[in-house]
């Protein structure tokens, strides 16, 4: 099985990629199954949010077209803050998803990609309270299928390397919500185009996810362009395989299905 699982297009705001151009891309480059994962980020943005009846209607358009050549999952991004959710659980209810990425693009309505949450902060202060509100997060709401690009606050630290010891008190509590509700965590392969120097999550997350009895894990590009598909995905593959994990997971209506590595 190969696969991608972490795929925007043009209903998300920051791409301009179609589906059919990715679905063709997929099919050429030898994929089994793609996830399209649309951006919702409530609290910041608003006409920019993914249009569902707009994605849903084309996804159907596109499964029927490229049916038997490519396996099509309609999937999302929340990013979740806690006085958001009861938004993203109405979405929840009111949608067929297969799969759901939760994700922390911002703590108080300031986002991470512009640097306007980091501002005014030491580099500890945002670190920290950045994992706490995922951890906030995560404790209160429990309709998604993994916890996307756990440490993705990484990418927009211009102070540079934050060691991963002073971040695992506050993660393992959250490695720990996450499979006690039988969810799981993503491999965000865009780490390689971000130039960073570890897996996003780094290995030692991902060593701790497994010593923790994690297994749901899913593997995705983060693309936003077509030639971003499925970027490294075999390299991170292996490297899997030796950090000691078996297995990987696709979704089929909130249901992880495990394949081998």
């Amino acid at each position: 099985m190969l696969s991608d699982y972490h795929v925007h297009t043009y209903f998300s705001d920051d791409s301009e990629c179609s589906m059919e151009e990715i679905i063709q891309r997929a099919i050429l480059l030898g994929f089994d199954e793609i996830a399209f994962t649309e951006h919702v980020d409530y609290g910041v943005k608003t006409d920019l949010n993914c249009k569902y009846e707009n994605y849903f209607k084309e996804l159907e358009e596109m499964e029927e077209k490229y049916r038997g050549k490519l396996s099509i999952k309609a999937g999302i991004e929340f990013g979740v803050q806690s006085h958001t959710i009861s938004l993203f659980q109405k979405d929840y209810e009111a949608y067929p998803f297969d799969f759901i990425i939760l994700s922390n693009h911002q703590v108080d309505n300031k986002e991470f990609w512009n640097y306007h949450y980091q501002e005014g902060k030491s580099q500890e202060e945002f670190q920290m309270a950045y994992y706490e509100a995922i951890y906030e997060v995560v404790q209160k709401y429990k309709n998604y299928s993994v916890l996307g690009h756990l440490d993705m606050i990484k990418r927009y630290d211009t102070y540079g390397e934050f060691p991963d010891s002073k971040i695992m008190d506050v993660v393992d509590k959250i490695l720990r919500c996450v499979i006690d509700d039988g969810k799981g965590i993503e491999v965000n392969t865009s780490s390689f185009r971000y130039g960073l120097k570890d897996l996003t999550p780094s290995r030692e997350i991902l060593k701790r996810y497994l010593q923790l009895g994690g297994r749901i894990l899913t593997i995705g590009s983060d693309s936003h362009k077509a030639e971003h598909l499925g970027n490294h995905i075999g390299e991170v593959r292996g490297i899997l395989r030796s950090l000691g994990f078996k297995q990987f997971c696709t979704f089929e209506s909130m249901k992880p299905i495990y394949w081998d590595l």
